[in-house]
């Protein structure tokens, strides 16, 4: 059976990018969510890329070679004048979207080149070709080879939530974990001691990757991802003694209840995916959903709220 990183060699990709003013780069990035699109990246480019000016971050998906189509692009650039309509905010008006090809790369050697072992908590994220025992003797190995859209475990949320859980995991509990992606959360939780995880995202790419993730740490027997949005939550019985959310602000405040509705009495949650902007909005919509917040951290632009049930 082909590895992930044998399976990502030597494929070309186009880049499909909209460099949007600030504050905006989420509303852009789900528009630009659909068919072979299937995931986004936000933030900072590459030195040797374009630049976006000083009041706009880039917003870019990555679709493979033979997949960028006019089709395609006629669709991208219909979707964005149908959001600028749909909004009606002149921030948004006249967005460009450019499509470049990138040179076929061997993403194997490019990864063992570029990523590093990083440790978090009680975590040590190394990835397989790292053959040697953890640095620390007490250290828990999580094993990780990110290819593709999915992340290294580096984002700020990300590694808040795998603090909160290195921190708050005692052992045998039950964790929920919406908006698995790659699976990563679920997967940390199992390793430092949790006996179930149950995790979901709409993202097709994600259950497969979270499953290979879980597989590759040994956890497979305690990890369950399943394809879905928040009616995934109807397959599952309740209450989990952990609630984990690393999602967008929107999505957290929109079902910041039904995840409140899924935690023990004595359970607590992580939720995280909140730009600074956002903070007093869904802090509100957390402390409405019945929800005490006891932490809250914020790394970079992103805060992760921590708490437990009022």
């Amino acid at each position: 059976m082909a590895t992930r990183a044998e399976g990502a060699r030597r494929l070309a990709w186009t880049e499909v990018r909209v460099d949007v003013p600030r504050g905006w780069h989420e509303v852009v990035a789900e528009a630009l969510i659909f068919g072979p699109c299937t995931s986004v990246t936000l933030g900072t480019t590459s030195l040797a890329a374009r630049q976006p000016g000083p009041d706009e971050e880039a917003v870019r998906s990555f679709v493979l070679e033979d997949n960028d189509t006019p089709q395609l692009r006629a669709e991208v650039k219909e979707r964005l004048r149908a959001l600028e309509d749909r909004v009606s905010d002149p921030e948004l008006a006249g967005l460009e979207v450019h499509f470049k090809r990138l040179p076929p790369e061997d993403y194997a050697t490019s990864w063992r080149k570029d990523w590093k072992p990083f440790r978090v908590g009680r975590l040590a994220l190394l990835p397989p070709w790292y053959e040697s025992d953890p640095p620390r003797s007490s250290d828990v190995r999580l094993t990780i080879e990110p290819v593709g859209s999915f992340g290294s475990g580096r984002h700020a949320t990300t590694r808040t939530c795998l603090r909160a859980l290195s921190r708050r995991i005692q052992g045998n509990e039950r964790l929920l974990d919406a908006g698995a992606g790659s699976g990563i959360l679920s997967v940390g939780a199992a390793l430092l001691g949790a006996r179930e995880t149950y995790g979901f995202d709409l993202d097709p790419a994600s259950k497969p990757t979270a499953d290979l993730l879980a597989r590759d740490n040994g956890v497979a027997d305690r990890c369950a991802f399943r394809e879905g949005d928040f009616r995934r939550l109807e397959d599952v019985d309740g209450p989990f003694d952990v609630v984990c959310a690393n999602i967008y602000a929107d999505v957290l405040m929109t079902h910041a209840h039904d995840l409140a509705q899924r935690l023990a009495a004595d359970g607590w949650f992580c939720f995280s995916g909140c730009r600074f902007d956002h903070v007093d909005a869904t802090r509100r919509s957390i402390l409405e959903a019945g929800l005490q917040i006891d932490e809250e951290h914020l790394l970079g632009r992103w805060m992760t709220f921590v708490g437990r049930s009022a």
